[in-house]
């Protein structure tokens, strides 16, 4: 099989200091991606930069901060970033094409279904889909955090072998190098734990809106999916391949698990959980260590307000997130059996659809 690896740049790796784009860098990335490409990979690049690279050409001394001035330098600098890319990549004898999304693009799985099909014609046809978040039409309570999330999504959609996520950084740190000479770099994580979080800071640019945390964040949904990946700097000639041979500057983040099916992948990162289950640890043990369903007995709370078949999530006694399922029951007829042994519902209900509140093949784990 082809090795399949999704390329995300941010816009600090793209544009300058004070914004607009850096024609140079586009076309350095591109010939690393040139490189892949003759390596006999198949790549899917995801970019960020369109802000950045359009506010001084609409007039803005600074990046804009009110959403529909961003919106507006988003409109025209996504022109100037994919003239940029077009030009960049045709000096290689490579096609680009632009697809734009939102994260509520993702939360219809057929509109996904239909997205995989036109990247893997693409893809068939050589070109180099390039991925960015349709900023003009995107509220910022929905958006990716500097496509970070984006990327991890393209990964797991379209199954890549590796997701190499390219910052100005070459790597996690245990604190900020800028400020702590003492601070090492971690070569490879196991696991994404608390620490690793503790150790991820904000943005990290002027010009970009994602930061380390987006990015552990990127690495969390992309190696539950089952694709490893990396993070960290490519500035000279060949890096992208030593990346993506598992010798780049960076971090790697490591995964034991297989690629989720769509519909798994649209239940955990997709989806917009309507209300809130708490269990007690019984449920908690036979959800995350049992492979079991959740079941009425288990649940002790509930909030907000929800139909069958929509999706919810589930957190411990802790308050922790466990997961997300779909319900089988509205909030109103949960409420009335939270707490309840099966032997009860019918009683209680009647004739029900399913006892289960969660059912295990509708469920996903997410701690």
């Amino acid at each position: 099989m082809t090795t399949r690896i999704v390329v995300k740049i941010g816009s600090s790796s793209l544009t300058g200091p004070e914004g607009g784009l850096n024609h140079e860098a586009v076309a350095f990335f591109a010939a690393e991606i040139a490189g892949l490409r003759k390596a006999g990979c198949e790549v899917l690049l995801v970019t960020s930069g369109a802000v950045a690279a359009g506010f001084r050409g609409i007039g803005y001394p600074s990046r804009p901060k009110l959403l529909h001035e961003k919106q507006a330098a988003a409109a025209v600098g996504q022109v100037m970033l994919m003239q940029a890319y077009q030009e960049a990549f045709a000096e290689h004898g490579i096609p680009t094409a632009q697809i734009l999304l939102t994260r509520t693009d993702f939360c219809s799985r057929r509109a996904m279904n239909n997205a995989v099909m036109t990247v893997e014609e693409l893809l068939r046809q050589g070109a180099v889909p390039v991925f960015n978040e349709n900023d003009t039409v995107s509220v910022d309570e929905l958006k990716f955090g500097d496509n970070d999330t984006l990327s991890a999504l393209v990964a797991n959609l379209l199954k890549a072998s590796h997701l190499l996520v390219l910052t100005d950084m070459d790597g996690l740190y245990s604190g900020d190098p800028r400020k702590n000479p003492a601070a090492i770099r971690y070569e490879r994580v196991e696991e994404i734990t608390p620490e690793i979080y503790a150790f991820a800071g904000g943005a990290g640019s002027s010009v970009g809106t994602g930061g380390m945390r987006s990015k552990i964040d990127a690495a969390k949904i992309a190696t539950r999916g089952g694709v490893p990946v990396f993070i960290g700097r490519a500035t000279e000639p060949g890096d992208l391949e030593l990346a993506a041979d598992g010798n780049g500057k960076g971090t790697y983040f490591a995964t034991t698990l297989s690629s989720l099916p769509v519909k798994k992948q649209w239940l955990g990162f997709m989806s917009t959980p309507l209300g809130s289950l708490y269990v007690d640890e019984g449920a908690v043990e036979a959800l995350l260590h049992g492979g079991h369903s959740l079941l009425p007995v288990g649940v002790k709370r509930i909030e907000g307000n929800f139909h069958s078949g929509d999706v919810v999530e589930v957190l411990g006694p802790d308050a922790k997130l466990l997961g997300r399922g779909i319900v089988n029951y509205d909030d109103t007829q949960l409420r009335s059996i939270q707490g309840l042994p099966s032997g009860q519902i019918v009683p209680k209900l009647g004739e029900v659809h399913r006892l289960e509140v969660i059912h295990r093949d509708e469920w996903i784990t997410l701690r």
